[in-house]
């Protein structure tokens, strides 16, 4: 039997609620996060969808003070000091975030903002010095998140935003504990009236997390029980969807494969999503980046570490005989979860990226803090790493 390193874990997760018309219980959540009017954020699609946003007004009922509808992918800065000032016209003291990661980034930057006292010019100015968003002390505008995809992107203390500047683009980072949402709320029903296509396409993302928080280098028992479990939900599920029973599995998978990252710890995240956030700097949205990414990026990391092979494997269903062969099995059901949801395999089908671009893209994962969360002994070059690009190619 392994022996089993001490470890120490700080949650900083809200209350999560789970289940099929837990929506209604929205003006509940909203009250016990100190708000009587609660501003529901969301980006115009999502606005749009009666299916969605009538149960979202129905449930807040009484607490509800009105929509804005916003929010954009780019995640602009403009978008959340615009959605503050639509807290005030509305007199809401409380936020529901609605839809993807993108809306809630924008609500956790909402509420830093409005109990800040800077205007954007000054907050514009320390994001270009210090690439920060910066979190006032004392307590934030009460925030329940509603999520409607799969991509994970919500049981997290951080986020950024883009301020337009004189040379391009300035990019916030913020990560901090006060920002984790009081309450989260993942009703499938309301998973249920997302696109196929957004949802398959943030599918990844989401299932990525279960395959690498298991084998991050500050991973512990208590992670992996979460982390394995939604796994091997989601590798079950996400082949079936959209049916109810499957619906049900995915979205309860997505709360647990990312559950130990709602932590107040060392990151979570790792190689996969280091290799997300280059191909991000191309335009790629997240979701396919992980589908065209995961098992070029696992067949990497098992040539260099064991990689939690067995572990993964366990939770994958699957097995083989010797160590290759373990590797080998979970690579190859990773890519056939990927293709049940008719993702892009290969980096040249996205319009967005360009082969002389790869040299580009390896040198900002090489830089990208979450390559350094892999395990003892991974530590890929600059070549290996453009290798696994043009491996995707």
């Amino acid at each position: 039997m392994n022996s089993i390193e001490p470890f120490e874990y700080d949650n900083a997760a809200g209350r999560i609620a789970f289940g099929r018309g837990t929506a209604a219980d929205l003006g509940e959540l909203v009250c016990d996060a100190g708000g009587e009017r609660a501003l529901v954020v969301c980006g115009e699609h999502v606005g749009a969808n009666r299916d969605l946003m009538d149960p979202i007004e129905n449930g807040l009922g009484e607490q509800y003070a009105g929509t804005f509808d916003g929010t954009t992918p780019d995640k602009s800065a403009a978008g959340a000091f615009d959605g503050v000032a639509a807290m005030d016209e509305h007199d809401a003291d409380a936020l529901v975030a609605v839809g993807g990661g993108s809306s809630i980034d924008l609500a956790r930057a909402m509420r830093a903002i409005e109990a800040g006292e800077r205007d954007a010019d000054e907050l514009r100015e320390h994001a270009a010095e210090t690439g920060g968003l910066p979190i006032p002390d004392g307590d934030l505008t009460g925030l329940v998140a509603v999520p409607t995809t799969l991509a994970g992107a919500d049981l997290s203390a951080g986020g950024s935003v883009t301020f337009d500047g004189e040379d391009g683009d300035i990019v916030a980072g913020f990560s901090d504990p006060a920002l984790m949402p009081d309450a989260l709320v993942y009703d499938p029903e309301l998973f249920e009236t997302t696109p196929e296509g957004v949802l398959f396409g943030s599918a990844m993302n989401g299932f990525d997390k279960g395959l690498e928080l298991p084998y991050a280098r500050h991973a512990s028992p208590l992670t992996d029980a979460t982390a394995l479990r939604g796994l091997g939900l989601m590798a079950d599920a996400l082949p079936e969807l959209p049916a109810p029973e499957a619906m049900d599995a995915a979205v309860a998978g997505v709360v647990l494969v990312q559950y130990g990252q709602g932590n107040r710890g060392p990151g979570l995240l790792s190689a996969i999503h280091a290799f997300g956030h280059g191909l991000r700097e191309e335009g790629v949205q997240q979701g396919i980046a992980h589908a065209v990414m995961a098992p070029p990026v696992l067949e990497l990391l098992f040539s260099d570490v064991d990689g939690r092979r067995d572990a993964l494997a366990d939770a994958l269903d699957v097995s083989a005989e010797g160590s290759d062969a373990t590797a080998a099995a979970v690579v190859e059901r990773v890519a056939e979860v990927r293709d049940s949801m008719d993702l892009p395999t290969k980096l040249r089908d996205l319009d967005a990226v360009e082969r002389d671009a790869l040299p580009g893209v390896a040198e900002y994962i090489y830089d990208d803090a979450t390559l350094d969360n892999g395990p003892e002994g991974f530590e890929p070059t600059v070549e290996e790493i453009e290798g696994t690009l043009e491996d995707a190619w």
